[in-house]
């Protein structure tokens, strides 16, 4: 490489750090179960969790911090409400390009789409399940 073709591979590297592509990538995780409060106490005291309560209007879900930063990193959520159908397991938030697109796909490869797509909390989401019976969600902007 010359001392030009440098350059400009250097120029062009602070682009691609600025607009990094988030598709795939796990967002978040929650816990969705008809009794969060007792759930929420178990994973405190099993694992060493801190909770914090979330507003749900009627009601207070509760976010899943670490107990040592207070960094908010799951949730454990009523199963009320939009997240009434929810199943009661872990699930993980995966962004994808376009959650609708995705649906559709999931349906054609052997999938199932289990609630959504819809919006929820400023974006859009969807509930699927792949041919072997595990469960996902899905989001896009």
């Amino acid at each position: 490489m010359n001392d030009e073709t440098e350059k400009a591979v250097d120029d062009a590297e602070p682009d691609a750090q600025e607009k990094p592509s988030n598709i795939g990538r796990i967002e978040w995780m929650d816990l969705t179960v008809q009794d969060a409060s007792r759930v929420r106490d178990f994973y405190t005291s099993v694992v060493g969790w801190t909770s914090s309560e979330a507003d749900m209007g009627h009601y207070n879900d509760f976010n899943v911090n670490l107990p040592d930063t207070g960094d908010t990193i799951a949730g454990v959520c009523h199963a009320k409400g939009s997240n009434a159908n929810f199943p009661s397991q872990w699930l993980m938030y995966v962004r994808v390009e376009n959650v609708k697109d995705s649906a559709e796909q999931c349906r054609k490869m052997g999938g199932e789409v289990l609630e959504g797509p819809r919006r929820m909390g400023g974006s859009n989401f969807c509930i699927i399940q792949d041919p072997a019976g595990a469960v996902m969600a899905l989001v896009s902007d």
